[in-house]
């Protein structure tokens, strides 16, 4: 597994999200919170039956918006299920809705008390959002998330699948970070 440390808060890894010890790690979800492919799919898999049918008493979830439940069999406490928006060429407000996905699910982990949270590339899969794109509204929202919201949050940890989305995803850091982030 590869780590580089964006700032004492802020932690790129390269690995499997649903291994992470964290108290809540996100769900790149669809809108009826039921399963699906990918990360959701992974999430789903691992924690077990449980997770789905809690998450049938939610009633779903709007793009952009975020709801918590349980971890179950997964190491984290919780999941935040959040649904990303389907990237349709950037005329559908694609950005705004990516970024509130970041900012609401920061948000419900505050209301929720949990200190650390890891969050996949959201909507860069089936959903075909720019993963460069994506990358720089995931760091803008969190990181200004961070410096404007009062909150307990300890570490904040990006997670990807691949080495090639890590390597881009750090040189997205290293063009749009101030500090120069070191590999730990």
């Amino acid at each position: 597994m590869f780590k580089y440390l964006i700032n004492k808060k802020i932690k790129l890894l390269e690995g499997d999200i649903t291994k992470l010890n964290v108290d809540a790690i996100v769900n790149a979800a669809n809108r009826t919170l039921l399963g699906g492919g990918g990360v959701d799919g992974a999430i789903h898999r691992a924690a077990g039956k449980q997770l789905l049918a809690e998450c049938r008493s939610l009633n779903g979830c709007e793009t952009g918006q975020a709801k918590i439940t349980k971890g179950y069999k997964l190491p984290a406490k919780y999941v935040i299920h959040t649904v990303g928006p389907v990237w349709y060429g950037g005329n559908k407000n694609e950005e705004k809705l990516l970024s509130d996905c970041y900012f609401n699910s920061l948000k419900l982990a505050v209301t929720n008390n949990i200190k650390t949270i890891a969050f996949p590339s959201i909507s860069t899969g089936v959903y075909h959002f720019p993963f460069e794109r994506a990358a720089v509204i995931a760091l803008t929202t969190t990181m200004n998330f961070l410096s404007e919201e009062k909150n307990n949050i300890s570490k904040i940890y990006f997670v990807v699948y691949s080495q090639r989305d890590f390597q881009i995803f750090k040189n997205i850091i290293d063009k749009f970070i101030p500090k120069n982030p070191r590999r730990v």
